[in-house]
């Protein structure tokens, strides 16, 4: 099994980011969850900027210089043996905030498309658990589509409970809690 890191964005990345970016809204157009994770990413002009608006996300002082209330870090999940990105998530340090209360939740992930099926978001979400415990974040609120199977077999697999549904612009969400 390839091995991954997580690690922060950076210049390094920024080639197979615009590349990653490509192959998400090419596969993924009709698909209401693209680019779960990682908006900003769809939303970015290149490179650049998507890493600098992850940077200033990372701070409570400087999150709403990008455009949000609530800090998070969001990683890329590189294969050590090539240093490709296979996918992307990230972690919200709390979710006081009604619309992330609700369904936003904690962590939110993408895997790039041609490397679905085998197992990263399994591992990038365990990964993340690490990474919120290191932030003495107790529990976490992860949420998925009702159709969206694969998530919810994701979720579960890290200690996901279920705990209900909610409707979100005409959507249903399935809520899960971990807690840590």
């Amino acid at each position: 099994m390839d091995t991954i890191e997580l690690i922060e964005p950076n210049e390094s990345y920024s080639e197979d980011l615009w590349a990653f970016r490509a192959e998400v809204m090419n596969k993924d157009r009709y698909n209401k969850e693209m680019f779960a994770g990682c908006k900003t990413l769809q939303l970015a002009s290149n490179p650049q900027e998507f890493i600098d608006i992850i940077r200033l996300r990372t701070s409570e002082e400087t999150c709403r210089k990008a455009g949000t209330g609530i800090p998070s870090n969001t990683y890329l999940a590189v294969r050590k043996e090539d240093n490709r990105i296979v996918g992307i998530i990230d972690l919200r340090h709390h979710i006081n905030h009604p619309i992330l209360s609700t369904w936003g939740g904690h962590t939110d992930f993408t895997v790039r498309p041609s490397e679905r099926r085998k197992g990263y978001a399994t591992r990038m979400l365990a990964m993340n658990i690490e990474k919120a415990k290191e932030r003495k974040i107790d529990s976490l609120l992860i949420t998925c589509s009702i159709d969206n199977e694969a998530s919810e077999k994701i979720i579960i697999r890290n200690g996901g409970v279920y705990e209900k549904e909610v409707e979100v612009d005409d959507d249903l969400l399935k809520r899960y809690w971990i807690t840590l």
